[in-house]
């Protein structure tokens, strides 16, 4: 089943579950019957928002934390949640069905490896390792565990990416010419990896996503101001082997908060702007005309699209638990993880070397 038919069969709101933000389908309503038993590694920021929406969700939720201060404000707006201060307890729990991992990046691979060895189901944040090799190592893992893998990658479930890969592949826009993505705001700044790893993986996932391919050729430049070799502000560009390119513009060092994608076709222009509250994605008409020697072109008109009002990590976590339920490979499988840790892994590469070209 894809996004769009996810969407489409999500139109109804579910009464049991109180302040819900999304509309369920047939396979909630088994869910809700048998509840998966869910365990979230790491309950910071958003963590704890996995946490909100599992509980909404109605699974069993076991928080683990090192942190007591973050499981005991978690466990005062939800006293029915378990809680644990040691993953090897969440591992030898028989009981717990699926991990969902948001810890540090760093801690990624070793933690979802040990999960899938004790026979959980996982989830885990991007980057979902820092190696491509420790990647496929997870890859394989599950396959062997017959264990359900998911990658976080958040955007693929937003419902303004969903309608664009539609339009997309119905050659609306006609043949992609380039995109430009920002990812900008001040703070959150990080020590254990810079902008690049914390913010590029969501845009090189949406652009992978559109094109549906690899690119052949990725460049990275960057700036370390605030700590020694950890850059605060990078941008990276993709070139792909029919002429497509992409830049993705990243910083945590900006005055003002902006995430917006452009993606200019032959015919048509989409730009998704997620710092709108509302009105998110529109479409603009290309009309470039050369008369007497000159191009002329005219100021285009936008054209809003109505998108569904789907919370996307409601749309994801429902997704991954249907998946563990039906055996359906994810949308956001580790396979799909793999591709954009290539991409993201080839673009630091570049940036130690100032920018010098990196083929894949």
């Amino acid at each position: 089943m894809n996004l769009a038919t996810i969407h489409e069969n999500t139109n109804q709101k579910i009464s049991r579950i109180p302040n819900t933000k999304y509309a369920t389908n047939k396979q909630l309503d088994i869910h809700m019957k048998t509840p998966i038993s869910v365990a979230i590694a790491g309950c910071g920021y958003w963590g704890s928002n996995h946490v909100r929406v599992m509980h909404e969700l109605g699974c069993a939720i076991t928080l683990c934390d090192t942190d007591t201060s973050r499981i005991g404000s978690l466990q005062e707006k939800f006293p029915d949640v378990k809680t644990t201060t040691s993953y090897s307890d969440i591992l030898s729990n028989d009981t717990i069905d699926a991990v969902v991992i948001s810890t540090p990046a760093e801690t990624h691979y070793d933690l979802a490896k040990k999960a899938l060895i004790s026979g959980k189901h996982v989830l885990v944040e991007k980057p979902m390792a820092l190696e491509p090799i420790q990647a496929t190592e997870l890859i394989n893992l599950s396959q062997r565990q017959n264990t359900t893998l998911m990658v976080g990658h958040l955007m693929r479930f937003h419902p303004a990416i969903i309608k664009l890969k539609e339009l997309v592949d119905n050659g609306e826009l006609g043949k992609l010419q380039y995109m430009y993505s920002t990812r900008l705001n001040m703070g959150k700044v990080r020590r254990e990896e810079n902008a690049l790893w914390s913010f590029a993986p969501h845009d090189i996932s949406i652009t992978l996503h559109l094109k549906g391919k690899l690119p052949k050729r990725v460049s990275a430049t960057g700036g370390a101001y605030l700590q020694p070799s950890i850059a605060d502000v990078s941008l990276s560009s993709m070139e792909f082997d029919d002429g497509t390119r992409s830049h993705i513009f990243v910083s945590w060092l900006h005055p003002y908060k902006e995430q917006k994608l452009v993606v200019v076709g032959e015919h048509k222009m989409a730009v998704f702007d997620d710092s709108q509250p509302v009105d998110k994605l529109g479409l603009f008409d290309r009309e470039i005309n050369f008369i007497d020697g000159n191009f002329v072109t005219n100021k285009p008109q936008r054209y809003s699209v109505s998108l569904a009002k789907n919370e996307p990590l409601v749309t994801e976590n429902l997704h991954f638990l249907n998946c563990i339920r039906t055996r359906e490979n994810p949308i956001t499988n580790g396979e799909e993880g793999l591709k954009v840790l290539t991409v993201l892994k080839a673009c630091q590469e570049s940036l130690i070397k100032g920018g010098y070209p990196t083929n894949l």
